[in-house]
């Protein structure tokens, strides 16, 4: 049977029980909550369900209630011996982003641009979800290129690969990117147990975009997460597709 992570909940992979997503609110929240604040953030849990898991978490003393004014709130004691636990579980997204962009900076030939996007980055997915990463590689030997190059699109090419572009030079870039991608693959699934999936775009069709991929790059820019990039400055506009 096949293993995932939930996209939407990570604390799924350590808990099924309410614990996880509240210990993750409290540990990102910093300030004390009332219960109904903490059904809100946690990403699943009825405010019953919220209520009851807070009260024995209070039990076990990882968890503080007080009154403030009429309402009773909670914060995580971070004095607890398991306090640290509950940091984790908060940061188990943030782990992974930190795990794509340290795999990133050792890739030879790099990455011109990174992001996860779709359900993992919006973070409405679930345990079925895959992991989609838009991936832009330098132009390789032997690529299709435009007839037309726009003078800006040269002079960023030119000035922002340096060594990447370089390397890419070389007759075995593909064979070197593929292995990359075929390990970054495997890593992931160990990772999370998801399944991820690449769009495997050339530095030519992302900086001149047909309308096809146009749709694709705004999905990207609207809710992605960027990893990686060698420019100073990511957009998609009329400029990168050649229209307006």
């Amino acid at each position: 049977m096949d293993l995932y992570m939930d996209v939407s909940d990570p604390t799924r992979s350590v808990t099924s029980a309410l614990d996880g997503p509240i210990l993750a609110v409290l540990a990102s929240a910093g300030r004390p909550l009332t219960v109904g604040q903490v059904a809100n953030l946690a990403v699943r849990g009825s405010e019953i369900g919220i209520r009851r898991a807070l009260a024995r978490l209070v039990e076990q003393g990882i968890v503080r209630a007080t009154l403030m004014g009429r309402n009773q709130v909670h914060e995580l004691n971070r004095n607890h011996i398991a306090a640290e636990i509950a940091y984790l579980l908060a940061g188990l997204r943030n782990e992974l982003w930190r795990r794509f962009r340290e795999e990133f900076s050792g890739w030879r030939p790099m990455p011109r641009y990174a992001a996860v996007f779709g359900s993992a980055a919006r973070g409405d997915g679930d345990e079925g979800s895959d992991i989609d990463l838009l991936l832009v590689h330098p132009p390789f030997p032997g690529e299709k290129r435009p007839a037309r190059v726009k003078a800006n699109i040269r002079a960023e090419l030119a000035a922002s690969f340096g060594q990447a572009l370089s390397v890419s030079d070389g007759t075995n870039a593909r064979q070197r990117w593929d292995a990359q991608l075929d390990q970054l693959l495997d890593r992931v699934e160990l990772w999370t147990g998801n399944r991820l999936q690449v769009v495997d775009m050339g530095f030519f069709e992302w900086r001149q975009a047909s309308a096809d991929r146009m749709r694709l790059l705004e999905d990207v820019q609207r809710d992605g997460i960027e990893l990686h990039t060698t420019r100073v400055v990511t957009r998609w506009s009329s400029e990168a597709t050649g229209r307006g």
